[in-house]
């Protein structure tokens, strides 16, 4: 039952459950470059980079991280991975168009949701739910 790499489902509890973008980043991180550096992942890593950018104030970075994910999405079928890659594609391209109006339509940074079609996928993000993952620092204090 493991189709899906640990660290991936990680990656997708981090962004949907916790909205923890910066941890995204870190075991999105991991898994491309034990992956082989996948474009795939490494774009699905500037996404979440780019909601972190803007979360702190970061515009500019946030508008360039959200368009390299995106260039680097586009090739990929929509239904990737298990997830409805599309329609995170099309609500990425909608923030980044607000994100290039903020100046005359300010609006307060918001979460995007990956939606997941794989059944699957959802029962080990349910799983991960149940038995957080846990950081490399704390997994090595067993006194």
């Amino acid at each position: 039952m493991a189709a899906y790499d640990r660290l991936y489902v990680a990656y997708l509890y981090y962004f949907n459950e916790l909205r923890d973008y910066f941890e995204c980043h870190e075991v999105m991180e991991e898994l491309w470059l034990e992956e082989g550096r996948s474009p795939l992942y490494q774009g699905l890593l500037q996404i979440a980079v780019g909601l972190y950018h803007h979360a702190n104030g970061n515009v500019s970075g946030s508008i360039k991280l959200f368009c390299a994910g995106l260039d680097k999405l586009a090739p990929y079928p929509a239904n990737s991975l298990g997830i409805d890659l599309g329609r995170l594609i099309e609500e990425s391209k909608l923030y980044v168009t607000k994100l290039h109006r903020i100046e005359e339509e300010p609006f307060a940074p918001y979460d995007l949701t990956i939606h997941l079609i794989d059944p699957e996928l959802v029962e080990l993000l349910e799983e991960m739910k149940q038995h957080p993952p846990q950081h490399d620092e704390e997994e090595g204090s067993h006194d």
